[in-house]
């Protein structure tokens, strides 16, 4: 059986590839308009990766699953409840959730690039606390 460790290694191996594709950001006022739409798809797929490791760590403690409209949000604040990222990353993680929020409920055609660089230019420094917090997290499981 796999265990969480593996399962979140998996999923880092995923978010890794989708991050080295993005483009520096100021190469994005350059982009055609389905470069941006590939833009924007990367960073709903980081998202949907962060989110899938803490359903991973919130599962292995059997906290039940938040349901309801603003699910996504509850994810984050469990995810601080159960020490599992710290505030400090659930509020940097939160600019990512409204951007996932955006991508699913309007047309690429709203896409700008000025409204996806800061998103890319803090990408990796957010993932890196992120993982620093989901590595505290599982050295504590053992």
């Amino acid at each position: 059986m796999v265990n969480l460790k593996d399962k979140v290694q998996a999923e880092y191996e995923n978010i890794d590839k989708l991050i080295d594709e993005l483009p520096a950001k100021d190469e994005l006022p350059f982009l055609q308009f389905l470069e941006l739409a590939g833009v924007a798809t990367i960073l709903h797929n980081f998202y949907n990766g962060i989110e899938n490791i803490l359903k991973l760590s919130l599962k292995e403690k059997n906290v039940p699953f938040p349901n309801g409209a603003s699910w996504h949000k509850e994810l984050l604040k469990l995810s601080v409840n159960h020490k599992i990222i710290t505030e400090a990353t659930m509020i940097k993680l939160g600019e990512y959730l409204a951007f996932r929020h955006f991508f699913n409920h309007s047309y690429a055609l709203d896409l700008y690039a000025e409204k996806l660089e800061p998103l890319v230019e803090n990408i990796r420094g957010i993932y890196k606390d992120f993982q620093k917090d989901i590595s505290s997290y599982l050295a504590k499981l053992k």
